[in-house]
C-alpha cells in the first residue's frame, strides 16, 4: 500500500473525531512514513512496519479521550424540532426506565467479572498460604511430634505450590483478556459517537 491511499484510508476511519485530532495523528503518520523512507525502506515497507489501517485507527481511538469525542458530536448535531422535544417530555418515564434498566444490566454484568477476576486471585493467595503453611508446618510437625504426618503436610503444601503456579498463569492470562474486552468496549462505545463522513 502507498502512503497516500494509506493516510487516506485512515482519515476516512477517523472522519467522526474531531479535526485537530485526525490531522495531528495524520501528520504523525505521514512523518513516520518519511523517515522510514529516509532511512532505505520503500513506500510499500514503510507503510506495511506501521501495521493495518484498521489496527492503527482503534489504536487512535483508545487514546482520545471520551470527552473530546462527546464534545465533537454534540457540536455537529442538529437543534430538536418543536414536536420531537413534546415526544422526549412525553415518553420520558418509558425511554428513561429502559435506559436505566439497560444501564443497570450492562453495569452488573461487567462488576461480576471483575468480582470473578478478584476471586481468582484470592484463591491465587489462598494456595500460596497454603503451602507456605504446609511446607513450614510439615517441617516442624516432622521433628516435633510425628514424621509420618509432617511428611503429609509437606506433600500437601507442595501440592498447593503447584496448584498456586498453575493458578497466576491462569489469573495473569484472565487479567490481560479482562484488561483487553474493557479496552474493546471503551472503543465500541466510542466509535458509537463518531459518525463518519461519507467517502
Amino acid at each position: 500500500m502507498k502512503k497516500q491511499e494509506f493516510i487516506d484510508r485512515l482519515r476516512l476511519e477517523l472522519s467522526g473525531l474531531p479535526k485537530v485530532e485526525v490531522e495531528e495523528r495524520l501528520s504523525f503518520y505521514m512523518e513516520m512514513i518519511d523517515d522510514k523512507i529516509e532511512d532505505g525502506l520503500t513506500e510499500e515497507v514503510a507503510v506495511s512496519e506501521i501495521g493495518d489501517v484498521n489496527n492503527v485507527a482503534k489504536q487512535i481511538l483508545s487514546e482520545i479521550p471520551f470527552s473530546k469525542i462527546v464534545k465533537e458530536r454534540i457540536k455537529q448535531n442538529r437543534k430538536l424540532t418543536g414536536l420531537e422535544i413534546t415526544l422526549l417530555i412525553v415518553g420520558f418515564p418509558i425511554w428513561f426506565t429502559l435506559l436505566a434498566s439497560l444501564f443497570a444490566v450492562v453495569i452488573s454484568v461487567y462488576a461480576s467479572v471483575w468480582v470473578l477476576h478478584v476471586s481468582l486471585w484470592a484463591i491465587e493467595i489462598s494456595f500460596i498460604i497454603g503451602s507456605l503453611a504446609g511446607i513450614f508446618g510439615g517441617l516442624i510437625w516432622t521433628f516435633a511430634i510425628s514424621m509420618p504426618t509432617g511428611i503429609a503436610f509437606i506433600s500437601a503444601g507442595l501440592v498447593l505450590s503447584g496448584l498456586s503456579i498453575f493458578s497466576i498463569l491462569l489469573c495473569k492470562s484472565f487479567a490481560k483478556g479482562l484488561l483487553k474486552l474493557t479496552k474493546g468496549i471503551a472503543v465500541f462505545i466510542k466509535r458509537l459517537f463518531i459518525k463518519k463522513e461519507a467517502k
